[in-house]
């Protein structure tokens, strides 16, 4: 298995950033979402490896094979674990791809580290600029959401992620977008995260404000989100960040949830594939 390292926890230990890395061509570095790992992009793979592109995915710290430590699950780290993954592997020329908290890296790699090698990024159900509800940001979701997750990961964590799942997929009793055992899977997936890093993810998530941020993004981005996502709605996030991104295409996906990675993944697949061959 690929590893990079990326630091020390408190014992001094190695930071362990587990990675795939598939095709040949220009770099696409894809960014997972909470509280998945890097296997969400299963759908996107192929589609993405057999029209010329190399394609990296990594597991955040505290998330699938990466290491968990205690700390570190704060933007700036997070971002300086991307940092380490793109000097490691001498990246160039990359397109940064961000699902929903893998947006936060996106825009935050681009303030601190100044988009260094990055030529195109793509913003997928980002929960960029800002996800908290605030006199200056009423469109954002009430701090009192938040608590209530922070208290359901508490007291039952995978309790929690089995009814997050169906919010997250869009299910209900009229609309079923993937099979029961699917969506096992991806309660597994989340489940593979360690306590303290759902929880302090979620607390970073919901905290960060990148308004200030987003004009740093400097290179064409691609934003997509779906109109009926509740898990980060489009009014406070995604229509926000299309207003603050200098040079963006927005697309809108009607009547799709927060997890169209997998039910729009062919729409999602295409519109990518458009972006990446686009010449700017």
């Amino acid at each position: 298995m690929n590893y990079i390292e990326s630091g020390k926890d408190t014992a001094g230990n190695a930071i362990r950033i587990y990675y795939n890395d598939y095709g040949k061509g220009k770099p696409v570095i894809l960014i997972h979402g909470w509280p998945l790992s890097s296997a969400m992009w299963e759908y996107q793979l192929t589609d993405l490896v057999n029209n010329g592109y190399r394609v990296i995915s990594y597991d955040r710290r505290g998330f699938g094979k990466s290491s968990q430590p205690w700390d570190g699950y704060n933007y700036d780290t997070l971002a300086d674990d991307l940092k380490k993954l793109i000097d490691e592997l001498k990246l160039v020329d990359i397109t940064l791809v961000g699902f929903s908290m893998g947006g936060g890296e996106v825009v935050r790699y681009f303030s601190r580290h100044g988009g260094k090698n990055v030529s195109k990024a793509v913003l997928i159900s980002s929960i960029t600029p800002y996800m908290l509800q605030t006199e200056s940001n009423p469109e954002g979701v009430p701090q009192e959401t938040f608590d209530d997750m922070a208290k359901g990961i508490q007291n039952d964590r995978i309790g929690f992620l089995d009814d997050f799942g169906k919010t997250f997929f869009g299910v209900n009793k009229l609309n079923k977008p993937l099979s029961a055992p699917l969506l096992e899977y991806y309660r597994m997936l989340c489940s593979t995260a360690s306590h303290r890093a759902t929880i302090e993810c979620a607390n970073a998530f919901a905290a960060t404000d990148f308004r200030e941020e987003m004009k740093s993004v400097n290179v064409p981005t691609l934003i997509i989100h779906g109109d009926a996502d509740k898990t980060v709605p489009i009014n406070a996030t995604g229509k926000q960040s299309a207003a603050a991104v200098p040079f963006n295409t927005f697309i809108i996906y009607e009547g799709a949830a927060h997890g169209l990675f997998y039910t729009e993944r062919k729409k999602l697949n295409s519109d990518l594939l458009n972006f990446l061959n686009k010449s700017d």
